[in-house]
């Protein structure tokens, strides 16, 4: 394919471009993932390790940008002018000389902008220094094609943000950051916890990055495997600090990572959790376990009343295959939940109405139900054997909710209406996985389908309510 004909295929494929318009060859698999990702969504946020390619990468996207549209802005940004100057701006001239030299011709990089020329006045990027000094960096950028690009965005304080918002929620506008991941605070922290189903995120760590190898041993050296430093500069990862989240990033992202390296346990029976919500914003969630494995994304809806939530549960067992049916509908009864643990008890569905309100089992160690079965989940995902399908809306939800311990010694988790206090929605979906913890483990000769329904699966086939096949 000749460049010209790439160049014109390239506009929503940036991989592509790279490929085939900048004729790069060695090009690290997470940066085609990243490619493809910037082409397909609008917010795109990269934690990653010290020498991975960050920099070509945002080049890469810069050029991409800024030759497949006739008209665009892309304000580049970092917290320094040195990095702008020194880092970014060098980097963006070693790639110019990639291109083909009639694109090579178009294109015109000035001090602080690198300018399309043969268009109008507004294809063109933009240097800009963002700091708690200067937070209208990324204001007033207003065009239908906007690419923000964020460098070292752990390092950009929320300020900048704040200001910014109008910018960065233009309609079509697309964002790009990256960054070591050095701060447990901060947008970009954000853009990987509690936002993360508002993004698509990535890890890359200098361990998957021959090129970047080098400088492990010294980091290891150093600071030792098990410190911040190596954590940040060659995982890629967050800090770990002594903080009072209950659940981990880490933990739920390792949990995934299970996915195909773990095997699924099928002796024993699925259950489900059912959060049935109360009023306003709040959802009901339904959750779907089975040993040590979440077998889809938590599902949620709004607006039902307690038989319409009982009606379409229902559905969802009827239409389930009986090797995969709940041993156990698990459904918290505060609120408006007993009435749907009614309706599926009349239905003769293995239904157990949980109050989370109530004293824990362990009572010398938590103070209610709902504290113990938080932490029961945290054990169920650092045993090493949980296995987790990527759910972003689950993970933020999880991510945030803290818990204290009391002058009792007893430990109580966050509250539904306490993290409301602070900004944040009811972790709706959150207490319906964590529901499933509340029951115990049914091996699947000890549960069969009611009489009364299992004519109607005689001849369903055997494929799950999660899309596999039971073993």
């Amino acid at each position: 394919m000749s460049w010209e004909a790439a160049l014109i295929r390239s506009i929503q494929n940036p991989l592509l471009f790279v490929t085939d318009v900048m004729r790069i060859e060695k090009i690290e698999p997470w940066q085609r993932t990243a490619l493809a990702a910037i082409g397909k969504h609008d917010r795109v946020s990269v934690r990653a390790g010290h020498g991975v390619g960050k920099t070509a990468f945002l080049c890469w996207v810069v050029l991409w940008f800024l030759l497949t549209r006739r008209e665009c802005k892309i304000p580049i940004t970092a917290n320094s002018q040195d990095q702008l100057r020194d880092v970014v701006w060098p980097e963006i001239r070693k790639w110019i000389a990639c291109l083909p030299e009639d694109l090579r011709a178009c294109i015109d990089l000035q001090a602080e902008r690198v300018v399309r020329l043969g268009s109008t006045a507004t294809a063109f990027a933009v240097a800009r220094t963002a700091s708690k000094d200067n937070p209208e960096a990324l204001q007033g950028f207003h065009e239908t094609n906007l690419l923000f690009v964020i460098e070292e965005a752990s390092g950009i304080d929320d300020q900048v943000f704040e200001v910014a918002q109008g910018s960065l929620s233009t309609p079509g506008a697309k964002i790009l950051m990256l960054a070591n991941p050095t701060r447990l605070s901060g947008y970009f922290y954000d853009s990987h916890n509690r936002l993360r189903d508002r993004w698509f995120t990535m890890r890359v760590s200098s361990e998957e990055v021959p090129r970047a190898r080098g400088h492990i041993d010294d980091i290891i050296a150093r600071y030792g495997l098990d410190s911040n430093a190596y954590r940040v500069r060659v995982l890629g990862e967050f800090p770990r600090a002594e903080d009072d989240a209950v659940i981990s990033l880490e933990m739920l992202e390792s949990a995934v990572a299970r996915r195909g390296k773990v095997d699924r346990i099928p002796h024993i029976a699925p259950v489900w959790g059912l959060d049935v919500a109360r009023f306003g914003d709040d959802r009901t969630a339904l959750a779907k376990r089975q040993a040590n494995e979440l077998l889809e994304p938590v599902q949620c809806w709004h607006g039902m009343d307690t038989m319409q939530t009982a009606g379409r549960i229902f559905s969802q067992w009827r239409e389930t295959v009986p090797e995969m049916q709940p041993a156990s509908i698990l459904v918290d009864v505060i609120g408006i939940g007993a009435g749907v643990v009614d309706r599926l008890r009349e239905l003769g569905l293995p239904v157990r109405g949980i109050n989370v309100g109530e004293a824990a089992s362990a009572n010398d160690r938590y103070m209610r139900l709902r504290d113990e079965l938080w932490f029961r989940g945290r054990e169920w995902l650092t045993s090493g054997q949980a296995i987790l399908c990527k759910d972003d809306a689950l993970f933020a939800e999880l991510v945030e909710v803290h818990y204290e311990i009391l002058s009792t010694g007893k430990i109580i988790v966050e509250s539904k209406d306490d993290l409301k206090k602070r900004g944040l929605r009811s972790p709706d979906l959150g207490d319906a996985f964590l529901l499933t913890f509340a029951g115990g483990e049914h091996r699947r000769e000890e549960y069969k389908t009611p009489d009364r329904y299992r004519d109607k699966f005689r001849h369903r086939p055997a494929v799950a309510a999660g899309g596999w096949k039971t073993a």
